[in-house]
């Protein structure tokens, strides 16, 4: 019996040490993030900060309401992109899985060409600013992130893989197809849903380039782009002082690493939280939603 036991033993043990090596990153990034910056370069990175200090957190805290403005923009971004997206992906998704519709397969290609080529960045912004209008509007950091094609695939595969007698059934007992989407597709593809919510909403909450380009006024800077403000301003500061620009200022109460550190902290500290309540369908919604041909 004891030698049964020790694979399982050797298994749990690589898991843990694997777990461990995972989180001692994590707790390096917290720690740097509340060591002084002149500590941080002179001792490097510990586990344990070997000077505490809070300037790094108190630059980006520095103006309270702006930051819980930031975060209110990105939240609502986040939470628009994963509701409406995952409802327009899991749409098409079912449509190119339905074996009765005609244009399936050069629709399927179609999604799939989004993979290999796009327009780019320059029509993309001649798009958005000068045809929609977007510019400085929810609408330029919602409605583009709607349609992920490869989540497209994804949700497509798994709906091929649902026994298709219970949607025949269901044709026969007078549900339309919306009715069969609403009720019997979507409630048994929670997994694979799950997965692209959570795919989506790590893409939009890390999504900073959105703001660069199209968000000018300050209240609708998301979180990201604010963060990368924040650090330009301290490159800019610094770059002075070393210039000898007349700038009277002690270098070592600027924080630099130590603030990249922090802005990571403030940036993640939701997602951790809200990882916990996919993790139960993130493996499954992997596996079973994979590409296939």
């Amino acid at each position: 019996m004891k030698k049964k036991n020790r694979p399982q033993i050797l298994i749990n043990a690589i898991g843990i040490f694997y777990a461990v090596m995972c989180i001692i990153p994590f707790i390096l990034l917290i720690s740097a993030s509340f060591t002084n910056a002149t500590a941080l370069s002179e001792n490097g990175f510990r586990l344990i900060p070997s000077e505490f200090d809070l300037t790094a957190y108190e630059y980006i805290f520095k103006s309270p309401m702006r930051v819980l403005r930031s975060y209110g923009v990105t939240i609502f971004a986040t939470a628009a992109t994963v509701v409406g997206g995952v409802l327009i992906m899991s749409m098409i998704g079912y449509t190119l899985a339905r074996s009765n519709c005609k244009f399936a397969r050069p629709l399927s290609f179609y999604v799939f060409f989004t993979l290999l080529f796009s327009g780019g960045m320059v029509p993309s912004y001649i798009l958005m600013t000068q045809v929609l209008h977007w510019k400085d509007t929810f609408a330029v950091m919602i409605v583009p992130s709607f349609v992920y094609a490869f989540h497209v695939i994804m949700i497509r595969t798994f709906f091929q893989k649902l026994p298709q007698e219970l949607f025949e059934s269901a044709k026969v007992d007078g549900a339309n197809e919306f009715v069969i989407f609403f009720k019997i597709a979507l409630p048994l593809s929670i997994p694979v849903l799950t997965t692209v919510a959570f795919f989506t909403a790590m893409s939009k909450w890390n999504d900073w380039q959105t703001g660069l380009l199209y968000i000018t006024k300050e209240e609708m800077e998301p979180l990201q782009y604010m963060l990368y403000r924040i650090q330009q301003n301290i490159q800019s500061l610094l770059t002075a002082l070393s210039q000898g620009g007349g700038i009277t200022v002690d270098v070592r109460d600027i924080p630099s690493q130590n603030l990249l550190m922090a802005m990571a902290v403030v940036a993640a500290g939701p997602m951790l939280v809200v990882f916990p309540f996919f993790q139960k369908y993130f493996i499954s919604g992997l596996t079973v939603g994979a590409v296939k041909g």
